[in-house]
């Protein structure tokens, strides 16, 4: 039987031409990341913040920038799964949306220690601060490393102001006056003072927003029952 002729843009081509099978397969891979990443660029899930999230204040993002420096995100995840086991220990789990004014953000991907995305005003600032110096004091099976030195680092002279310049280019909607008020909010503050800020605010705003609106719900609802109670 004589051999079939076949076009160029045939699986043939493709299986005994190894440099074309892999153009055509980086195309195809390229062509389905875009397809799935593109959407999310323009979905109000993803582009427009939470409720209950804000800028981060000046204080709050120099101990980000310090969390960042010190290696935390490579222990501490900051994304809770859609896991019945993960919501019951940290909370709601994290949605896009919660981030969107994270420049990187931190989601993070092991667990050497527990996830911080709810961690805010679960313990007190003197806690913190017991554990930021020495692990062992405050959780005697801690494996983290101590940290003393934070609490004797100045913020005075760090280039906040820059760096929330950067960040409105970015998309942070910070105003001059956030700007402009930025130097006096960290004036005598440390950097231990500064990553227990960021600490305490980490989930807050969600939670708080969140039980705002079940509470506003319960209202409505024990208003819509007496009202129904009446009308009887």
């Amino acid at each position: 039987m004589a051999n079939k002729q076949h076009g160029f843009f045939s699986h043939q081509t493709l299986e005994k031409n190894i440099g074309v099978m892999i153009i055509a397969s980086i195309l195809v891979v390229s062509f389905a990341g875009l397809v799935q990443i593109i959407p999310l660029f323009f979905q109000h899930s993803t582009t427009q913040a939470a409720l209950g999230i804000e800028p981060y204040g000046a204080l709050r993002l120099m101990g980000r920038d310090v969390y960042i420096r010190e290696g935390c995100v490579g222990c501490h995840s900051q994304q809770v799964r859609m896991l019945q086991a993960e919501v019951q220990r940290y909370g709601s789990y994290s949605e896009a949306a919660e981030s969107v004014y994270d420049h990187p953000f931190l989601w993070g991907s092991k667990r050497t220690g527990p996830d911080l995305a709810r961690v805010g005003e679960r313990y007190s600032d003197i806690w913190h601060r017991i554990h930021l110096r020495d692990p062992r004091v405050a959780v005697p099976e801690s494996n983290m490393p101590a940290y003393p030195w934070l609490q004797h680092a100045k913020l005075d002279g760090q280039n906040v102001q820059d760096r929330m310049r950067a960040l409105r280019k970015l998309g942070v909607p910070y105003s001059d006056a956030d700007i402009a008020a930025a130097p006096q909010a960290i004036a005598g503050k440390t950097e231990e003072d500064a990553l227990v800020a960021y600490l305490q605010g980490l989930g807050v705003g969600v939670r708080q927003a969140r039980q705002a609106q079940a509470e506003q719900a319960r209202q409505a609802s024990a208003t819509a029952g007496q009202g129904a109670a009446q009308g009887n």
